[in-house]
């Protein structure tokens, strides 16, 4: 997700509608509360949880110019 400060937060979840609510009402990660309205920029699924466990570590990894090229090549 993309915050309000043009920062990236990277999670998983199994309802990603819900969870961008929970983000945006300040009920979701402690990273976000001070960044709303945060919006969806990226999704991935995953065959399972431990699967989406090891990609969000990927992508957090990630610098800020690669998450926007990984962004950029799934905007088609």
């Amino acid at each position: 997700m993309q915050c309000r400060d043009n920062t990236f937060y990277t999670g998983i979840t199994n309802d990603l509608l819900n969870r961008v609510k929970a983000h945006n009402s300040g009920a979701g990660a402690k990273y976000t509360k001070g960044r709303v309205p945060v919006k969806v920029v990226f999704t991935q699924s995953c065959k399972d949880r431990s699967d989406a466990s090891k990609r969000e570590r990927e992508i957090k990894r990630l610098n800020k110019a690669s998450k926007i090229a990984l962004i950029n090549k799934c905007i088609v």
